[in-house]
């Protein structure tokens, strides 16, 4: 059940109120789970039931995206802002120092929670801000053209491409290696996700000089690449090693970028151990 917390956070012109969706199931220590730029929280359905017999899970949409309203007016997508912003969600949903996990700019988002010891421990699937200047501008065209084309496409044509497995691929492909295992329904709820996403510019805007150089050493930190990502290149976890030294670095041999898609029990297993 879909459930929405507000609450407010600090600004350089005072306290200003937000408001983030949020889905809350299982049991056990509180497991906080962020999706990326464009997606919404049910990119982590598959992996959900998975994690709930061992966690509180925590799946949320992030400012501007999926189901939570964009961030109050002059408030910036950048990590400055977004981090305190899930500090203070989680203080009023009465969780402290959850295990977090995160993909993508969710990843990076996770890293910086752990970098602040906001986190008990971090796994970043595919993080961001690791890239070369030329990876990042590759990066950020793809998903702009991606967010193009969900916008372009008229919602009868969506639906009707959901429905076969090339269809599927057509629509999520960039993100999934296996996208017809993604149900229609799924493919278009995140394909109308990225289409109203109100944080999309802002956020990607906020992005074009970020790379992580903050020392994340007091928590377990596991980064986790697909092989077959296609937005952020898997020799970009080489670098995310060099820059996190005690990280764990883990495989996921036949995933995209959006993992928890293309192997639900591989990424389940990759979180659990992290967070035990």
């Amino acid at each position: 059940m879909t459930a929405q917390v507000s609450f407010t956070t600090a600004t350089p012109t005072g306290q200003k109120p937000v408001t983030v969706a949020y889905e809350r199931t299982g049991s056990g220590a509180p497991l906080l789970l962020l999706h990326g730029i464009g997606h919404h929280r049910q990119a982590w359905d598959p992996v959900v039931h998975i994690l709930a017999a061992e966690r509180e899970v925590i799946s949320v949409d992030l400012p501007g995206f999926g189901a939570s309203p964009a961030l109050p007016e002059g408030v910036p997508y950048d990590l400055g802002s977004v981090v305190p912003v899930l500090a203070a969600m989680c203080e009023a949903l009465g969780v402290e120092r959850p295990h977090v996990a995160g993909n993508s700019l969710g990843g990076l988002l996770a890293l910086e929670l752990g970098s602040r010891s906001l986190a008990r421990s971090v796994t970043a699937l595919s993080p961001a801000g690791f890239w070369t200047q030329a990876e990042r501008r590759y990066a950020f065209s793809t998903l702009a053209a991606m967010r193009h084309g969900a916008r372009l496409l008229p919602l009868p044509v969506v639906e009707r491409l959901s429905r076969s497995t090339a269809g599927r691929a057509a629509l999520t492909g960039t993100i999934y290696a296996r996208p017809g295992r993604r149900s229609p329904e799924a493919v278009v709820s995140e394909t109308l996700a990225l289409r109203t996403a109100t944080g999309f510019d802002a956020t990607l805007a906020a992005g074009r000089d970020v790379l992580f150089t903050s020392e994340v050493s007091a928590v377990p930190v596991t980064v986790a690449w697909g092989t077959k990502d296609r937005i952020l290149l898997r020799r970009q976890g080489v670098r995310a090693k060099r820059t996190i030294p005690g990280a764990r670095l883990v495989r996921l041999p036949g995933c995209g970028h959006v993992p928890m898609n293309d192997d639900p029990a591989l990424v389940a297993r990759v979180i659990l151990d992290t967070s035990r």
